[in-house]
């Protein structure tokens, strides 16, 4: 049995980009390149469009050309694609050990209010 292929790793600005479809489901470059602008102004929509074309020619994104305008969406569900990179993470910096992970997040600093969701999380675990 053959084993399928890793799902390509996106880029920093990919996955800015992924950040902002997600919510929007699918959408056209357009619709993206206006979400980008409340955060970057600066970000023009060429810039956009052109990141979305080589994010769907590496298979990050999927595209629907039966409208004029083409519609792009994930070619993966986000908490899919970030439990994939979590494990690159894993094995790469904390030697396959998923407690380093946890500890160097929880040393770095976190605040009050997510350490009592964190607290509250493993209660219910508990339970």
């Amino acid at each position: 049995m053959s084993k399928l292929p890793a799902p390509p790793k996106p880029t920093a600005a990919e996955l800015d980009l992924l950040q902002t479809l997600w919510p929007l489901g699918a959408a056209t470059a357009k619709q993206v390149h206006q979400a980008i602008l409340m955060e970057r102004p600066d970000v023009t929509y060429a810039t956009v469009l052109r990141l979305m074309q080589i994010m769907h020619t590496k298979g990050l994104l999927i595209r629907d050309e039966s409208e004029r305008s083409h519609v792009y969406a994930p070619a993966q569900a986000q908490d899919s694609l970030q439990t994939n990179l979590l494990k690159d993470l894993i094995q790469k910096a904390f030697s396959g050990s998923a407690k380093a992970l946890v500890m160097a997040a929880l040393r770095s600093g976190i605040s009050k209010k997510e350490r009592e969701e964190i607290e509250n999380m493993l209660k219910e675990e508990d339970k």
